[in-house]
């Protein structure tokens, strides 16, 4: 059905408790699977993104102000967007699996993983539109 939606594409979620979030599609199901029978991918995306920084912040307060928070999740099609746009990093595929989402422990140590590499790429002024909360 959906031969656009590729790894690496950025999308938009539109319902739901993540609706207006940015995404990035780590895995395409396109047939589904046997646990979820109907197209779906698994996405990365960000939860809480960064809020502005200005001079009269302290270390600390900026800190704080730049962490950014993501998640993990399985998203039908039906539920987002896809947009034009491409986050290339080889780092997600291979920290984000089906088998992270079932144990609890391996989520949480994926979402800090991911956690760094967001924040790896927010500091270095890659793909800033990525970090930029949607305004609609």
């Amino acid at each position: 059905m959906a031969k656009f939606l590729k790894p690496n594409k950025v999308a938009i979620i539109t319902r739901g408790r993540q609706a207006g979030k940015k995404v990035v599609i780590i895995k395409a199901f396109d047939e589904g699977t046997k646990s979820h029978p109907f197209g779906h991918a698994l996405v990365v995306g960000i939860e809480r993104a960064p809020r502005r920084v200005t001079r009269a912040h302290t270390e600390k307060q900026i800190a704080r102000r730049t962490k950014i928070k993501p998640f993990i999740k399985r998203v039908n099609y039906s539920h987002f967007m896809p947009t034009r746009y491409n986050f290339d990093h080889d780092g997600l595929k291979s920290i984000v699996s089906l088998e992270t989402l079932d144990e609890p422990s391996k989520r949480k140590d994926a979402k800090k993983a991911i956690s760094k590499i967001f924040d790896d790429q927010y500091l270095s002024g890659n793909n800033q539109w990525f970090f930029k909360k949607l305004a609609f």
